[in-house]
């Protein structure tokens, strides 16, 4: 008697918006994703609509992106995906394998996983890398060879090491509750501006005006060389004001709304560090704090918190006055950004683990 699931791995393909007849696929492939992050953080806080997460799945010239629907006896049941950056030079692919629990252990996962490989080494790739949440629990735990954090050796963990990955950092998912720390912001965001003579705060709404945006390109390219990262890779990415107008466009034709609060250094005209700020389309769902960044030759005047404190004020006054907290995450190691993060009130929420595998 056969008893293996029967299970269809089929090709997503992305359609133009989400009025076509063909968008039912990528509604469903949403849908699933969803609800998938709903069981492992129990809230919706990550959900997108299709309409936020379709211009993400749009062709570009940065990367190529693959992705397949899992369907097991005619029910969607999961998703796979493989990202192949279009750096000059690239050895990268970033992937993932996310599964429904009650589907867990029947070998779709490695099936899946079969395809992610396939795919790398299509494309000549040899370093996978790739991220997924580890719930506390009890039990043995892993540590990152950075040393700082650690994750439970749970099933996730296991699939990672049965198919040769190494645990490379711990990324710390952390949430702010917006109304209890207005009073704290407006305390941090008077000391920031004392202490940060020779700047000034410059925020816009995307999209970034033109007289930004070789300044923000310059800002988002040192994110791929400035952060905390370990042992993991990440191409050098070039941006121009061409490629502000896409990302700025991936966020508005979602739907959604995205604040950048830069500082600007006075006697250069220079921006020297940022913090962007994100909602979709539901103003009471929780807002999502993404890219920080302080120019190296820039830090030790206070401007991570300078930024962060006058985003936050303008985002609960002017923008989203109704978004209950803030999502955010770091590194585990990144130390001064976290510093930051707890002064204002930002609380450890979950765990992320960051897997390497180099192909040989």
């Amino acid at each position: 008697m056969n008893t293996q699931p029967e299970v269809e791995f089929r090709p997503l393909t992305a359609p133009a918006s989400m009025d076509e007849p063909a968008a039912d696929d990528f509604r469903e492939f949403t849908r699933v994703r969803n609800a998938i992050y709903r069981e492992i953080a129990g809230n919706d806080d990550d959900a997108y609509t299709p309409e936020e997460l379709l211009p993400h799945y749009q062709p570009s010239d940065e990367e190529i992106r693959h992705a397949w629907t899992v369907i097991r006896d005619g029910h969607v049941i999961g998703r796979v995906g493989v990202d192949i950056p279009l750096e000059e030079g690239s050895k990268t692919a970033f992937w993932l394998v996310e599964l429904l629990e009650a589907h867990w252990g029947l070998g779709i996962g490695s099936a899946g996983y079969a395809l992610v490989e396939e795919t790398a080494r299509e494309y000549g790739r040899t370093v996978l890398q790739s991220w997924a949440q580890h719930p506390d629990q009890p039990g043995p735990r892993l540590e990152p060879p950075t040393g700082f954090g650690s994750i439970p050796e749970d099933h996730m963990a296991r699939f990672y090491l049965r198919h040769g990955y190494a645990l490379e950092q711990i990324e710390r998912e952390s949430v702010l509750d917006l109304p209890a720390s207005e009073a704290t912001v407006a305390r941090l965001l008077a000391d920031a501006e004392a202490a940060s003579a020779g700047y000034r705060v410059v925020q816009w709404q995307l999209p970034t005006p033109a007289e930004y945006a070789e300044g923000f390109a310059w800002m988002k390219s040192r994110m791929s060389t400035d952060t905390p990262m370990g042992a993991l890779e990440f191409d050098e990415e070039t941006w121009d004001a061409e490629r502000v107008a896409l990302h700025d466009k991936r966020v508005l034709d979602g739907g959604r709304t995205m604040l950048v609060t830069a500082a600007q250094h006075i006697d250069s005209g220079e921006l020297v560090a940022f913090n962007e700020l994100v909602i979709g389309g539901d103003a009471r769902a929780a807002s999502h704090q993404e890219d920080t960044l302080v120019l190296r030759e820039h830090r030790g005047h206070r401007l991570g918190m300078l930024v962060k404190c006058a985003g936050l004020t303008t985002w609960r006054r002017e923008i989203a006055p109704d978004s209950p907290r803030v999502i955010t995450y770091n590194a585990e190691e990144n130390r001064p950004m976290l510093d930051i993060n707890e002064a204002i009130g930002f609380t450890p929420k979950a765990y992320n683990g960051a897997w390497k595998k180099v192909l040989t």
